[in-house]
């Protein structure tokens, strides 16, 4: 992850052009987008200051705070002249301001009981619970009869590597290019938040060295939550489903993620639903 920030802020520059933040454009460029300098007047801190921070050797002088790391005010500011959003805000602080690694390695986080009788109780809703790189780590009987969780191997249980991988998981959504490029919208936001966590480390250089299509997003430097929207499935046994989905947070365990589907009551996808519940039962 070492270059994370430099490389986004190269690149959040590169998509603003001069005259979006009314400085003169003075012809062509020979990149794209606000240079270094530029980028530092508009913020207010000085060319060494920034130009220390995008490189990722520490900016010193007397805007750091006490723990050490880049001040609020300083980081607000860029993320001001880079029109970052929320999210990407957010993104930038993380990595801005990592946390110190302990060098250990944690094992799978564990879902507590009361959160899997919540999931068995959505009989006729796909529901299922992700850690921060978008392992499976608990599941109801319709959320393993769409995504398949049972037949993965232990360890093995990822949408992500399933996605970019396995056949299994590219024939699997209808809107491919749009699902990948929110799935490493969203791992890279992950990562962000978890620098120490060392399967979402394993998994993107797992990813970088065996997707040439993950490679090319993942230097897109694109952040985006997955909470809700639309995913359409190929599924092989129910065809077509359109299944909207929310994500939410778990609260005791902030880094555990429990994503439901929720047809529309009365609708195709609904009754197929219906259908492949009594599919899976009978199998």
């Amino acid at each position: 992850m070492d270059g994370d920030l430099g490389d986004f802020l190269r690149s959040r520059r590169a998509r603003i052009q001069p005259e979006d933040v009314g400085l003169p454009s003075y012809g062509r460029r020979r990149v794209p987008g606000l240079r270094r300098e530029e980028v530092a007047q508009l913020a207010g801190v000085s060319v060494d200051y920034y130009i220390r921070l995008e490189q990722g050797r520490g900016p010193g002088g007397t805007s750091r705070t006490k723990s050490g790391g880049v001040s609020d005010a300083v980081l607000d500011s860029i993320a001001r002249v880079l029109r970052l959003d929320k999210t990407e805000h957010a993104y930038l602080l993380s990595v801005a301001r990592p946390p110190k690694k302990d060098g250990r390695r944690r094992s799978a986080p564990r879902v507590r009981p009361g959160v899997q009788r919540l999931l068995d109780g959505m009989e006729r809703t796909p529901a299922f619970v992700l850690g921060p790189a978008m392992d499976a780590l608990a599941w109801n009987t319709l959320g393993d009869t769409v995504h398949g969780f049972g037949r993965m191997p232990p360890g093995r249980r990822n949408l992500v590597r399933q996605f970019f991988l396995e056949s299994q998981g590219r024939d699997l959504y209808a809107d491919r290019a749009v699902v990948a490029a929110q799935s490493v919208a969203n791992l890279r936001l992950s990562a962000g938040a978890h620098p120490d966590d060392h399967r979402v480390r394993d998994l993107i250089g797992e990813l970088s060295l065996k997707s040439e299509e993950f490679r090319r997003l993942w230097a897109d430097h694109q952040v985006k939550a997955c909470l809700y929207g639309v995913k359409r499935l190929r599924h092989p046994v129910a065809g077509l489903l359109t299944l909207p989905y929310e994500s939410l947070t778990l609260p005791e365990t902030p880094e555990q993620t429990l994503v439901v589907y929720t047809p529309e009551p009365g609708s195709e996808t609904a009754e197929r639903l219906a259908l492949l519940g009594s599919w899976a039962t009978a199998h």
